[in-house]
C-alpha cells in the first residue's frame, strides 16, 4: 500500500491528526525496514524492550490508556528508525518523539479495539476500524 493511502487511513482513524498519521506512517515505514508490511505487534514488542509494557498494555487493554513521553520513545526507538521518522516529517527526532507521544497510546488503543493485538499488518487493522 503506499504511504499516502496509509497516512490518509490513519488520519481517518485518528480524528483527522494529519501531522500524527504521517508520523505514525514513517514510523511504521521505518520499523518494518523493508519486510513490507509493518505490524502492530512488532512495534509493541519494540516498546515492550525498552521497558515501556506498563504503557504498552494499557493502550492495547480496555482501560485508560497510560501516557507515554518523548524521552521514553528516544530511548526505546532505534536511534535509525526515529531519525528516519523525522526526516520523512521534516521534524527533528526530539520533536518528533514528543509527537508520536501524543498520538501513539490513542492510536495503538483504537487499532486494538478488542484488548489484543491482531497479527494483522498496521494496514489490514486500519481498513477494519474504517468499516
Amino acid at each position: 500500500m503506499a504511504g499516502n493511502d496509509l497516512e490518509s487511513m490513519l488520519g481517518s482513524l485518528l480524528g483527522g491528526e494529519g501531522k500524527g498519521a504521517g508520523l505514525l506512517t514513517a514510523l511504521i515505514a521505518a520499523m518494518s525496514h523493508g519486510q513490507g508490511s509493518g505490524s502492530l505487534g512488532g512495534l509493541l514488542e519494540t516498546l515492550a524492550r525498552s521497558g515501556l509494557t506498563a504503557q504498552k498494555d494499557s493502550w492495547v487493554g480496555t482501560g485508560a490508556n497510560q501516557p507515554v513521553t518523548g524521552d521514553q520513545l528516544q530511548q526505546a526507538l532505534p536511534d535509525d528508525t526515529l531519525q528516519q521518522v523525522a526526516e520523512e516529517a521534516g521534524t527533528t527526532p526530539e520533536q518528533a518523539a514528543d509527537q508520536l507521544a501524543r498520538v501513539l497510546p490513542d492510536a495503538v488503543d483504537r487499532l486494538t479495539p478488542e484488548g489484543e493485538v491482531p497479527k494483522a499488518s498496521i494496514e489490514d487493522l486500519i481498513r477494519r476500524q474504517s468499516r
